[in-house]
């Protein structure tokens, strides 16, 4: 949605704090349905419930994109995030259930795509933008959808056993570490890697239009920020390969502060900062994916961590994209929106000092 923000906001008279809720409701919701999504799981079946949230999902898609209000845009808006929170918080649970040998494996290629969609969609979006509407370039997506729902069906009659993956999703409901503090620390540490991913997600094309650039480059500019943030995901994890990974999770920290610093200046090489920074989210967020794994020695209690920390996490970070677009509307700019940004990824390079791995 970031390429297509000014043209939306142009064409309902939205704020820039109202605007903000197209990526942060998804957001919130991710972290909201990450605990009842598996107790849906455990009544109606994992094919069943990524199916709906599939559906859900592209329906949404279509009416946002042809809402004819600014409240159907916000109200498809939910439906799009409760799709994408359903169907990306079952995804863990499948891949425990079903590459049990080679979860770490399968996450980094989870990773790796989600990554590079948003790198297809944050390319081609302006471009569409330009040469046709809002409209017609924010619902081009529904494609992508059908496309996920056919593949899905594919993977359950070729590959997947619905009956084990069912089986497995009937454990007891899950207990959180709600009294272990590295726990926090690590939800902490997540929260603001996505806190900053989605507000620079949100944001970062309609500030460098508004600094005129047109929406295509603009568009291409965040692309490079996902392209950098895939890039990023398979590099530093195949570097870290101890359990203590503060210095990697401090070097990350580092760079995304350094190139934060640097998009906070007005016309200033963003094809250096934008993907500096990209590089350091994409290297923390993978090392903060393998965090749980590090603290637990458990599959029960990995599950457990993991929940907690997307619920902590998720929720925090759907402030992000708010706070930028609220900071914007009071100081007519971006500059102090990204100074605040800064002070954000200082934090999380000093929580990763915190991070020491512990026995659970």
């Amino acid at each position: 949605m970031g390429p297509a923000l000014p043209a939306i906001i142009d064409h309902f008279q939205l704020s820039h704090a109202t605007a903000s809720l197209m990526t942060a409701i998804p957001d919130l919701l991710m972290g909201a349905l990450a605990l009842p999504t598996p107790w849906l799981v455990r009544r109606f079946g994992v094919n069943r419930v990524l199916m709906t949230a599939l559906a859900v999902l592209s329906l949404s898609i279509l009416l946002r994109a042809y809402a004819p209000t600014s409240d159907v845009l916000m109200t498809a808006t939910v439906g799009v995030g409760a799709g994408i929170a359903v169907a990306g918080a079952m995804f863990a649970g499948i891949v425990k259930t079903s590459f049990a040998h080679r979860a770490a494996f399968v996450m980094g290629i989870y990773a790796t795509a989600l990554s590079f969609g948003s790198t297809l969609s944050a390319g081609l979006t302006g471009w569409v933008l330009q040469l046709s509407s809002w409209r017609v370039a924010t619902g081009l997506w529904v494609v992508f959808g059908v496309m996920a729902i056919l593949a899905w069906g594919l993977v359950v009659r070729k590959s997947l056993s619905a009956s084990s993956v069912d089986a497995a999703s009937a454990a007891a409901p899950v207990r959180l570490p709600l009294r272990t503090p590295v726990a926090w620390m690590i939800a902490l540490f997540f929260a603001c890697v996505n806190f900053l991913f989605y507000a620079i997600l949100t944001w970062t094309s309609a500030m460098y239009q508004e600094r005129g650039m047109p929406a295509a480059e603009a568009g291409a500019v965040l692309a490079s920020f996902t392209f950098c943030f895939m890039l990023a995901s398979p590099i530093v994890g195949s570097f870290s390969r101890h359990t203590d990974r503060r210095s990697w999770l401090a070097a990350c920290a580092l760079l995304s502060t350094i190139g934060l610093a640097g998009m906070a200046m007005p016309g200033n090489a963003p094809w250096l900062w934008v993907p500096l920074t990209a590089f350091g989210l994409g290297g923390a967020f993978t090392l903060a994916m393998t965090l749980p794994l590090d603290h637990t020695h458990t599959a029960d209690a990995a599950n457990r961590w993991n929940a907690f920390i997307l619920t902590v996490g998720y929720l925090i970070a759907a402030f992000g994209p708010f706070f930028v677009g609220y900071l914007r509307d009071v100081s007519g700019h971006f500059e102090l929106a990204f100074q605040w940004l800064c002070v954000v990824s200082f934090l999380m390079l000093l929580l990763s000092f915190t991070l020491k791995p512990s026995a659970s």
